[in-house]
């Protein structure tokens, strides 16, 4: 009995550690000839190629701000108030007080991306690691901190940030922690689903039968097997986050002047929709176009990253 013991264990130690199962998606990709590259990405879903032709454009602008602006910013010129879309110098017009359109769409796009980018970041890293702490949990635990987390998506973001701002002040730190508050439980009930199911498959049966504790099975095999769903969460995210953004800044509780905001913007031009309503048009479309490249930008990566729909339209 002793040696079948030590020899059972001799090969235990000998056999290699189970690993993760590959995503059979992202093996689509693998290194092929031209003509079948060229294939696959006939078969991409248009609205992969949609959204990211309009989130580029919307990081580009928001890039070439930061060098480039067509005027100074909050340069302002009250003897061109009030000019439309066209007039010498001034492509989509002026604002009230002689401000350059195009220069406030671009000034504004960097603020929607600086906090859309660390709102949705932190609450990515946040609402995984809880997601994965809860899904690993016993399950009575498991059963109250889905409930509290269900209780944190019920909380209003406009609600959440207005409280915020009466204790911090209004600006951009208050609109980025009410989106990271809205966020956080977002993430993590996305998170807890799929994580669960991974865990009850035989690969992490075998990693735990090798002798592996769960955070390092949470860590090494459950991560990276819902990675694509994470890839295709966090683009609807920073969609949510820009909309959220523009409507803290339109209320008063987001950024501050003389920073720029498509929400502020929109804010500042209302009593103006009858005399100049271009000045209203412009930075709503701005907030739809970007909203609609990341949401559509997110549609297609869940089509590509799905692997049943992977295997049939992309094979």
């Amino acid at each position: 009995m002793a040696s079948w013991t030590h020899e059972s264990a001799t090969k235990r130690a000998s056999m290699p550690e189970p690993q993760p199962m590959e995503a059979t998606a992202l093996n689509q990709f693998a290194p092929a000839r031209p003509e079948a590259l060229w294939r696959r990405l006939g078969r991409l879903p248009i609205t992969l190629y949609l959204g990211g032709t309009l989130v580029s454009l919307f990081v580009l602008v928001t890039l070439v701000s930061f060098v480039w602006t067509p005027h100074p910013p909050n340069q302002m010129n009250l003897s061109t108030r009030l000019a439309s879309p066209g007039t010498s110098g001034f492509l989509l017009g002026t604002d009230r007080a002689g401000r350059d359109v195009v220069t406030e769409l671009m000034l504004g796009a960097r603020n929607s991306l600086y906090v859309s980018v660390v709102s949705t970041i932190v609450a990515m890293v946040l609402g995984t690691a809880i997601g994965l702490a809860i899904a690993g949990s016993p399950r009575v635990i498991q059963g109250v901190s889905t409930r509290l987390v269900d209780a944190g998506l019920a909380l209003p973001g406009i609600l959440t940030a207005l409280v915020l701002a009466a204790k911090l002040g209004a600006g951009n730190t208050t609109a980025t922690l009410a989106i990271i508050t809205w966020q956080v439980p977002v993430a993590a009930r996305v998170t807890i689903g799929p994580a669960r199911q991974i865990l009850a498959l035989d690969f992490v049966e075998a990693a735990y039968g090798y002798g592996r504790r769960k955070p390092y099975v949470l860590r090494r095999h459950v991560l990276p097997n819902i990675g694509p769903l994470l890839i295709v969460l966090g683009s609807v995210m920073f969609a949510a986050a820009i909309l959220i953004e523009a409507a803290l800044a339109f209320l008063g509780v987001g950024v501050q002047p003389p920073t720029s905001s498509w929400g502020r913007f929109l804010n500042e031009t209302q009593s103006l929709l009858e005399a100049a309503p271009f000045l209203m048009f412009f930075p709503g479309l701005a907030i739809v176009l970007t909203a609609l490249g990341f949401n559509l930008l997110g549609d297609g990566l869940r089509t590509v990253l799905d692997p049943q729909q992977a295997r049939s339209g992309l094979s």
